[in-house]
């Protein structure tokens, strides 16, 4: 399991200009079964992404990212070996 952290460049008004991409972008890790969750940062500085699968196929499909491609956002991968989760969410366990 991997925590994305996306920290934007330039503030989110130059996300903006590539926002509609991005979450097409989003949708495709959805629909790939890559992403689990994701939304943005409050204060909106960014976004994170909740994903699985190994760390090669994630870092590709990372690097295609509008976001990425034009220098918008950072990126910060963590990954976690989650040995708890709520009822529900026993998926995300290790």
């Amino acid at each position: 399991m991997f925590i994305v952290s996306l920290t934007y460049r330039n503030g989110p008004e130059a996300a903006d200009a590539h926002l509609a991409g991005h979450i097409e972008w989003l949708k495709d890790g959805y629909a790939q079964g890559l992403f689990l969750a994701s939304g943005r940062k409050v204060p909106r500085t960014g976004g994170v992404i909740l994903a699985e699968g190994d760390r090669a196929t994630l870092d590709a499909f990372l690097a295609a990212d509008p976001f990425a491609v034009h220098g918008v956002a950072d990126y910060d991968v963590t990954e976690v070996a989650f040995s708890m989760a709520a009822e529900g969410l026993e998926r995300l366990k290790d």
